[in-house]
């Protein structure tokens, strides 16, 4: 088992860590660059080119059957969950085959209806410390079902 992280954007990297360190798990931060490598021995960093989607591409193409991918990037989720990894959102949203499907067609609903009205404004909402403290604990939980599987 491997956590794999979409480590460029991600706020969640030393929650991951810690849970990964807890339950022994090799966890791999993939990014374009600019990530301070950690020095823990579980921990490896992969840096890959700056081409659009080249962390995405690097992940989908390693993580597999009882591996874990935090990310927040919808496309990439698909791909991974379906070659057999589980997948968990930084704001601790676990995506599965059951859900991914409404979640990818509402993602590009959206797209196509900003892209309608280029005057629309407002964007997510922001990352709160509930959403820190259920990465966490859904986090936890999913290491623990793929670890004993």
């Amino acid at each position: 088992m491997t956590l794999y992280i979409d480590a460029d954007a991600c706020p969640v990297k030393a929650e991951a860590e810690r849970v990964a360190t807890r339950l022994s798990i090799r966890m791999v931060l993939v990014s374009n660059g600019g990530i301070r490598p950690s020095a823990n021995p579980l921990v490896e960093s992969v840096y890959v080119g700056t081409g659009l989607d080249e962390a995405d591409r690097c992940i989908a193409d390693h993580a597999a059957t009882g591996d874990v991918v935090v990310t927040s990037d919808i496309p990439l989720a698909a791909r991974v969950i379906e070659r057999g990894a589980a997948v968990v959102k930084p704001d601790g949203e676990e995506l599965t085959s059951r859900n991914i499907g409404t979640i990818l067609a509402t993602r590009d609903l959206m797209a196509d209806l900003r892209s309608a009205d280029p005057f629309r404004q407002g964007g997510g909402r922001s990352f709160s410390k509930s959403d820190r403290s259920r990465f966490l604990d859904v986090l936890d939980r999913v290491l623990r079902r793929g670890h004993v599987a």
